[in-house]
């Protein structure tokens, strides 16, 4: 019998059988608008069913305020962006990290950061009470740095670790404070309905770790554990994301933090290598991604594309995998291999 998108992605998390490799999507609005527009489909739910996308209903709440308090130009943390175009796209940019001059501790404790009160929790519960029970429900992410990078720069970020430790216990420890408040309160709306959460940070590039595994552990591990203890609490699985080359960061993550699914495998980095992850920690994790967004999606041919999928299909065989992109598809990607990907892991992924 033919398993709804919810039962596939509980069956795969339980370690029960599936009909079918599951799949998932991550792309740009625009890719996006464009599906819609070049396969006739009236809306995004309708474009995951023609497309056979196993696709997570995001329920989140909602900031009460109409803007930032003291800047009306800035979100909920201080920061303004910049739209940039990049031609066939755009994207938005930090153009103010609020916190770059910040030199003290007491600065960054007189910050204005934003308040878990100030949000609208009920929405979630309302979603959820109108909710057909098709698709998995995913609800909040965490993924302190990169939104320190936002406050501070992402450079003076990197410094701040090294050169000003007791800044970034003060600015991570206000990060944390808020999410690990938010995103309780949306669990708790949730009522036991919300099966995935985020939690992120991109620890690797394409060549290498972005930072040490001692550095890791010294300013990321121990929040990243205790919110993975908070999902968990109310019956969340734990999704990882982080790009690039991140092998060396699995073991922690696994063992400490309790991850079960990993994005994006981005596997002609160094160290992610398809097989030797399935060989090391295919009995533990689900992986989530795999199908290359910088060369073979964009740039390849529809067989390329039907044969990096048919490959992975074998690779992944020993464990457990969900056919998704690397990352998000650019704009660059043709409608043709877009459809291609889906149409081969729908036809060759049966189970």
């Amino acid at each position: 019998m033919e398993m709804t998108p919810r039962q596939r992605w509980l069956a795969l998390l339980d370690r029960q059988a599936v009909d079918r490799i599951p799949t998932d999507y991550q792309a740009t609005p625009e890719v996006t608008q464009r599906l819609l527009r070049d396969l006739a489909c009236a809306s995004e739910d309708a474009l995951w069913r023609k497309l056979h996308i196993d696709k997570r209903k995001y329920v989140e709440s909602q900031w009460r305020l109409p803007n930032h308090p003291d800047d009306p130009q800035a979100d909920m943390w201080g920061v303004r962006y910049q739209r940039m175009d990049y031609g066939t796209g755009a994207y938005d940019e930090p153009a103010y990290c609020p916190l770059a001059a910040a030199e003290t501790v007491a600065d960054v404790h007189a910050h204005r950061w934003p308040d878990p009160a100030d949000f609208d929790y009920a929405i979630i519960t309302r979603t959820l009470d109108e909710d057909d029970g098709y698709w998995p429900i995913h609800s909040c992410c965490y993924e302190p740095f990169l939104l320190y990078g936002y406050l501070r720069g992402l450079e003076r970020s990197f410094e701040d670790l090294v050169l000003r430790p007791e800044l970034a216990d003060a600015i991570l420890g206000h990060i944390f404070d808020f999410y690990y408040e938010h995103q309780r309160r949306c669990f708790e709306a949730g009522g036991g309905r919300i099966h995935l959460t985020w939690i992120a940070e991109d620890l690797g590039s394409q060549t290498g770790p972005l930072m040490s595994l001692p550095m890791y552990r010294r300013f990321l591990l121990a929040n990243q554990i205790k919110m993975a203890d908070l999902a968990r609490a109310y019956g969340i699985h734990i999704m990882y994301h982080t790009d690039g080359a991140a092998r060396l960061f699995l073991p922690d993550l696994i063992g400490q933090v309790g991850i079960e699914v990993l994005n994006p495998v981005q596997w002609r980095c160094p160290g992610m290598e398809r097989d030797e992850l399935v060989a090391d920690f295919g009995q533990h994790i689900i992986f989530h991604g795999s199908i290359d967004n910088q060369q073979t999606l964009p740039f390849g041919t529809v067989d390329q594309v039907v044969a990096e999928v048919r490959e992975s299909i074998e690779i992944y065989r020993p464990a457990r995998w969900i056919c998704n992109p690397c990352h998000n598809i650019q704009p660059n990607t043709p409608t043709v291999n877009i459809v291609a990907m889906y149409e081969a892991i729908h036809q060759f992924g049966k189970r």
